[in-house]
């Protein structure tokens, strides 16, 4: 990574999800700051009440979140002019091709699965981080879309 810190923003509904991803981060040892929220309404609140100074350098989104899904939100995000730089990763347990097609026609950066294993998802968020990185945040070719533990 090129930057000294980030500030990642999870947006997952799930609390053993979120604890796994924190830690993660943690043994991974990275630079970063992470804050979570756990539905869609709280996201769409939280980027307004940060904008536009100190939004997060990347969004991991979860798709089934109540109040306000994933896709609900993805689609809102790229409709306000003050976000349509945040990269937004889709971290999701589903791997629908059609639904990965679509987040990628919206505008996503990547799409993850969410993996079983903690030692998988430590690798796939190392690898999220720095691909969004040397991409320069910015949405890479469909091929290169789906990140792989």
């Amino acid at each position: 990574m090129n930057k000294k810190h980030y500030n990642i923003l999870l947006a997952d509904d799930d609390d053993d999800d979120c604890s796994f991803f924190r830690e993660a981060i943690d043994e991974l040892k990275l630079p970063v700051t992470l804050v979570t929220v756990h539905d869609g309404v709280q996201l769409m609140d939280y980027l307004k009440a940060n904008s536009p100074g100190a939004l997060p350098d990347i969004l991991f989104l979860d798709l089934n979140m109540p109040r306000k899904n994933g896709h609900e939100c993805l689609k809102e995000i790229k409709e306000l002019s003050e976000f349509d730089t945040l990269p937004v990763i889709i971290f999701s347990t589903s791997l629908d091709i059609e639904i990965v097609d679509l987040m990628y026609q919206k505008g996503a950066t990547h799409y993850i699965r969410k993996p079983g294993e903690f030692a998988k998802l430590k690798t796939v968020i190392n690898n999220a981080l720095t691909t969004t990185v040397e991409n320069n945040l910015k949405q890479p070719a469909r091929e290169q879309f789906v990140l792989q533990p």
